[in-house]
């Protein structure tokens, strides 16, 4: 019985030290695009709560998060891809800058992936949470 507390205590404690990393809520972030057939790669400055329109698709940014001791370590963006006219909804969920494979959009034409967050200038509102 005491071996098996001691390792629920050393899972739960590990589980925890994963789960501990303090991010801050950004602006909204730049975003990169690519349309396949024509080649052309375009950035995007997009901020929270914005929507832009890449060809048929519209592509809304809810959130961006990054960690709290640089901004250029990673980013975490939360978008969701949809149609334009169709309204099929082509992705929705976290994208991270770090690994953009991870959480992909899956569309035939294009490509859309998280390049940093951008920062609240200072003097505004900055929200720090755990990730």
């Amino acid at each position: 019985m005491r071996i098996l507390t001691i390792l629920l205590f050393v899972i739960a404690e590990t589980a925890l030290a994963q789960g501990s990393i303090k991010v801050t809520n950004g602006s909204g972030a730049f975003l990169r695009t690519l349309d396949r057939l024509s080649g052309n790669v375009a950035d995007f400055k997009v901020n929270n709560g914005e929507i832009f329109t890449l060809g048929n698709i519209s592509v809304l940014m809810k959130e961006c998060r990054y960690p709290s001791q640089t901004i250029d370590s990673d980013a975490f963006a939360f978008l969701e891809i949809s149609g334009k006219e169709t309204e099929k909804l082509f992705f929705q969920g976290w994208m991270i800058s770090s690994s953009p494979a991870l959480s992909a959009l899956e569309h035939p034409r294009y490509d859309v992936w998280v390049l940093k967050c951008i920062p609240y200038l200072k003097g505004n509102f900055m929200y720090q949470s755990t990730f």
